[in-house]
Order: C-alpha cells, then structure tokens, then sequence
C-alpha cells in the first residue's frame, strides 16, 4: 500500500483537481484507491458528491471514532473515500493537549484489520497546520502540484524545507514522489520559462507528466464527476492517466 499525500500552501496550485483525478485514474487501471479528503473546504468531497456527511473525519481525529465508518464508496468501482466535514476546521483546537496528536491517523489507518487498498491519497489543506502534518506524518510519499506561475515557485522551496523537516522529526520513510507542474499553458512563453525553471531548480524532483491548462478540467467538479468520466477524451484526462502510468512505475504514454 502506498500513502502519498498531495501537498501545497498556496491556493490554486491544482492540489485538489490532482487528488481527485489522479485518484480517479489509478481506479479506472484497475488499482484500489483510498481517496482522504483532509480539507475542511471539503472540495474533493463535493466533487465526487458527498455533502453534509456528519462528522466524519472529525470523528475519526478528535472522538476517537471508527475509521471505517467514515469510509464510503463512489461511483468508480475500485474508488472509496473518506470525506471530509467543515467541522475540520476546529480540529487544531480539539487536539491541542494530545500527544502525537499528528499520528492519528496513521495509527487509524495501520490498525485496519483489512486493508485492500494499493494505493492511499490524501488531499491536504492549503495550510500547514496540524491537518497537513497528519498527511505527512502518515505518507510515505509527497506529491507536490505547482501552478506554471513564476510566484508559485517562491513558496516551493519553504514547502520542500517543510517537508525535509517532517522527514527528520516525526516520518523518516517521507520522500518526494514528484513535482507536478499544472495549468501548463504551452502558447505562453511564461509557461515554458517556469516549466524549465521548476526542471532546472529542482532537478530529478521533477514528474515528467504535465497538467496542461484545460477548461473541462474546471467544469467536471460541476458534473460531480473526475474528468475521466466527464470528458474521457480531453487533455485532462489524458495528463491525469500519463501521470497515474508514472506513478505506477510505467514508461509515460
């Protein structure tokens, strides 16, 4: 079972759109998929459908409640999620005289007597707060969405540094799965300029799958479906199936 958490701080760096989809594409090549939903926006969770669950996670982190009560099915066969509750969002309060509040998690998932999953996302909160060091504390793997925009390059090295820290202190498994570059808009010179940027700096971190700019991409989460079920032909979910073959181990399509 591999756990990757898909991590960023800054909004719009195509952290949520990569969890769903990627999630969505490892099930549709026949993987099985634990998709978490550990944002309290819940936007994972709205796009594959699911509002106003109850506590949910919140129950499972802050009342010591049942992990697989908060598990539920979607429409794609190999495909379940936990999805997450506004109530998240007070779980840093809830937590705060716990010790080793941040593995959790990692112990609710470990203690699963049946665990069918091959493969673990976690959506995170654009914040790296205590929900986002639960997600690193419980990955093995850290899957970095960045937005093809020079600004979105200056919060990347204080998120990798972050994420080096977490290695040293609470999770020494923790690598860098990839860099994922998204909204990839190749008509732009400034797209290419970041893209070869991001290579450069960060070199051998990089996924070699891009997320080009695609606006079925924005409109799927109105159809409450990942892209793959919405628009099966479009850039999208061609990028999202190249990357899931990389994340497999397999040679880019």
């Amino acid at each position: 079972m591999r756990k990757l958490a898909i991590v960023n701080q800054k909004g719009g760096s195509g952290k949520t759109t990569t969890a769903v989809n990627l999630a969505a594409t490892l099930a549709e090549a026949n993987k099985k998929v634990l998709l978490i939903d550990l944002d309290p926006q819940a936007s994972a969770s709205l796009w594959y459908g699911f509002k106003e669950k109850g506590k949910g996670l919140y129950q499972v982190l802050a009342e010591d409640g049942r992990i697989e009560d908060a598990i539920e099915k979607t429409q794609m066969e190999h495909l379940s999620m936990i999805p997450s509750s506004p109530l998240l969002s007070g779980v840093e309060k809830a937590l705060a005289n716990e010790v080793a509040a941040e593995s959790i998690l990692k112990n609710k998932i470990a203690g699963l007597i049946d665990k069918p999953w091959d493969y673990v996302l976690i959506d995170c909160p654009p914040t790296l707060g205590i929900l986002s060091l639960h997600a690193l504390t419980l990955a093995d793997e850290v899957l970095v969405p960045v937005e093809a925009h020079v600004m979105a390059l200056h919060g990347l090295v204080q998120l990798l540094k972050t994420i080096n820290l977490v290695k040293q202190r609470l999770n020494p498994l923790l690598e860098i799965a990839g860099i994922l570059a998204c909204r990839v808009d190749y008509r732009t010179k400034h797209s290419q300029e970041v893209l070869t940027q991001l290579r450069t700096r960060f070199e051998g971190k990089v996924c070699t799958s891009v997320i080009r700019e695609n606006i079925r991409l924005a409109e799927a989460p109105l159809h409450i479906k990942p892209i793959i079920l919405y628009d099966s032909g479009c850039n999208g979910s061609l990028d999202y199936r190249s990357l899931a073959l990389e994340i497999m181990g397999h040679k880019k399509i």
